[in-house]
């Protein structure tokens, strides 16, 4: 089989809005001249999108034109290294998700341990945010809702009480022993961010009180977290340094 006709049916096999390289093509055809090649002739034809640079996708057409891949193939490489994952999509890219927000962003946040300076692919812009636990498929949903609280003065077209309103109602669907792992991942994270989930715990009647106890202990009992939040929303803001 002739070099393109191997790249064409293999691409005809592929879900519409896969992302892929030509690393893709590597183990059947070793000439990774003709293989780019063949690829920007497919794309300059219309047949598949170049997404940036070396990085192609099938497209999807529909009456508003083409769409884009989900956040997760545009990303994909950034997020598992070995087969084994290093990172997640989290930060303004979840807010819709959650529920915290209406708009969507542009912007992916990606959570790793080793993070770079932010960079453009197509028309996202791709940053990075300090993650210090373990990234593991069960850690991930807990670890994105401890970075909505870390970074809630950055949700956008919100405030912050009604993204505490929401991120209480998403608390409250954990279970205790959820709501327990949360605590402890919390400890590698900033004071405020402690500091805010206990108040949104201890508001909701988290039944995890020894656990409670030893964030609350966590905090410096000086210092003051200043989020401009009224009693109405937290009662128990006071307890927690928080104004």
């Amino acid at each position: 089989m002739k070099t393109s006709e191997y790249i064409e049916d293999k691409i005809n096999k592929l879900p519409k809005g896969y992302v892929f390289t030509y690393m893709d093509f590597m183990n059947e055809v070793t000439r990774r001249e003709a293989i780019i090649k063949h690829l920007n002739r497919m794309a300059a034809a219309g047949k598949i999108n170049k997404l940036s640079k070396g990085k192609y996708f099938k497209p999807q057409e529909t009456v508003f034109g083409t769409l884009l891949p989900d956040q997760h193939q545009i990303v994909k490489d950034l997020l598992e290294e070995d087969d084994k994952l290093v990172g997640y999509i989290t930060g303004y890219s979840v807010y819709n998700s959650l529920g915290l927000t209406t708009q969507v962003s542009s912007t992916i946040q990606i959570g790793k341990r080793e993070i770079r300076p932010s960079f453009k692919r197509g028309r996202f812009r791709i940053s990075f945010i300090k993650q210090k636990n373990t990234i593991n498929k069960e850690n991930i949903p807990l670890l994105r809702l401890l970075d909505a609280i870390r970074h809630i003065k950055k949700i956008p077209d919100t405030t912050i009480e009604k993204s505490c309103i929401r991120l209480m109602a998403l608390l409250r669907e954990l279970k205790t022993d959820e709501q327990i792992k949360l605590m402890k991942l919390a400890f590698k994270y900033s004071p405020a961010t402690r500091a805010l989930l206990g108040a949104l715990l201890s508001e909701i009647s988290c039944k995890a009180e020894s656990e409670l106890r030893d964030l609350q202990d966590s905090l410096n009992p000086i210092t003051v977290y200043n989020l401009n939040i009224s009693e109405k929303v937290l009662s128990n803001a006071k307890y927690w340094n928080i104004k």
